[in-house]
């Protein structure tokens, strides 16, 4: 099979880049021929705030070259990762009019939010789910905390919904999970297009030992992620846990002005992928403290992959994908007195963690390997392909839902 791959990086690099490079590599690997087309973040600084929301809507130049692009390789399926603001949906209908199927991995809420993260003033936030115009985004200037940002966000998601290009051009949604699948069909995507496929993680790091005592938070240091849940939770805490914060953001000044006052706590910025794997291998547990829903959170799959327990908030995907008591345990979302409680007591009880890092092991082999990815991968660009050559396609498979 032939795959264009599409994703607009970012500025700050996160977890959807990861993603991007381990599909199109566990692609190639599998004999598939994999063309990507990519466009960067560091190219709008000098863009006025007229063209780029020019392009977010409908950039056509984006369009033509993708257009370009499948013709030449006789693509069979483009899939998308992110489009905003370079590519935009006007890719979407290049792709199809180049005889190309049409995928989009839904990383994030983008299509029913503009902020994409359902997060507001420190909470949860749905004020623009099932909105024609998501006006309260605008008004509360939620995307690059600008008003005239958002409003392009708003127009675009508007414009883009009158026009259908949700439901005739996009032939196949992966969402990452099933709060995610069911938030976006209450967002009004379709929901027999919306196949589930979480994230991976490979090659396989092996099982570590946890010998080293310490929790760890593995992210990006800004307010949705609860970094200041976090940073409390280690003020309240009586006993000595160590805890090892791997990240960077906007919040790190106050995470290392709490690693000066907190001898228990270090902050550890700037590490590559081997040293974050053999820092995940000897945690005692990982700490998931966001206060957002989250889409798929791929650190949650690294920690299990090692046998690393995890203790997340009891909110959106993260209490579906961690089993509370299984392999990790979960806390109430903002409270950094539960999130205290729960961590000192798992610390206390090392038979429990013993049993948890075998379960959250169990756990990778049988959901999150590169073989079982693969498998599913290749099932949504068969029913993909299959929708834009106007066949019925198969029933969905259960695993796929």
């Amino acid at each position: 099979m032939r795959v264009v791959v599409c994703h607009n990086f970012y500025k700050q690099p996160g977890g959807e880049d990861r993603v991007f490079r381990d599909e199109t590599t566990l692609l190639e690997s599998s004999g598939h021929r994999v063309i990507r087309f990519t466009v960067h973040n560091d190219t709008t600084d000098g863009m006025s705030p007229l063209s780029l929301a020019a392009s977010a809507v409908w950039n056509r130049e984006s369009a033509t070259l993708l257009r370009d692009l499948v013709r030449k390789t006789q693509a069979d399926v483009v899939h998308f990762h992110n489009t905003v603001p370079l590519v935009s949906p006007s890719a979407y209908y290049a792709a199809r009019k180049a005889g190309a199927a049409v995928v989009q991995s839904l990383h994030n809420y983008r299509t029913i939010c503009p902020k994409a993260t359902f997060f507001r003033d420190g909470g949860v936030c749905e004020s623009c789910l099932g909105r024609k115009v998501a006006l309260p985004a605008v008004v509360h200037a939620c995307y690059r905390e600008s008003r005239a940002a958002s409003a392009t966000l708003a127009g675009m998601l508007a414009i883009h919904g009158l026009l259908g290009t949700y439901r005739r051009a996009v032939d196949a949604y992966i969402a990452m999970s099933q709060f995610a699948r069911r938030k976006l069909i209450e967002g009004g995507l379709p929901a027999e297009r919306i196949a589930l496929k979480p994230n991976f993680v490979s090659p396989d790091p092996g099982a570590g030992a946890g010998r080293s005592g310490y929790a760890m938070f593995l992210g990006r240091l800004s307010p949705e992620k609860g970094v200041d849940v976090l940073l409390e939770a280690w003020r309240q805490m009586a006993g000595g846990v160590p805890l090892r914060i791997v990240g960077n953001g906007p919040l790190a000044e106050d995470v290392r002005s709490a690693a000066r006052a907190n001898a228990n706590v270090e902050w550890l910025p700037g590490k590559d992928d081997d040293e974050v794997r053999r820092l995940m291998q000897d945690a005692a547990l990982l700490v998931l403290p966001s206060v957002n829903y989250e889409g798929f959170p791929k650190t949650i799959v690294e920690a299990f992959s090692v046998g690393t327990p995890v203790v997340a908030s009891r909110l959106g995907a993260m209490q579906e994908i961690v089993e509370d008591g299984r392999t990790g345990a979960h806390f109430t979302a903002g409270d950094a007195a539960d999130l205290a409680g729960k961590i000192e007591l798992l610390m206390s009880t090392p038979a429990t963690l013993a049993a948890m890092r075998r379960a959250c092991r169990d756990e990778y082999l049988r959901k999150y390997t590169a073989e079982q990815n693969y498998r599913t991968l290749i099932e949504v660009y068969e029913r993909a392909v299959s929708v834009r050559r106007g066949e019925a396609p198969r029933p969905v498979d259960a695993a796929l839902t």
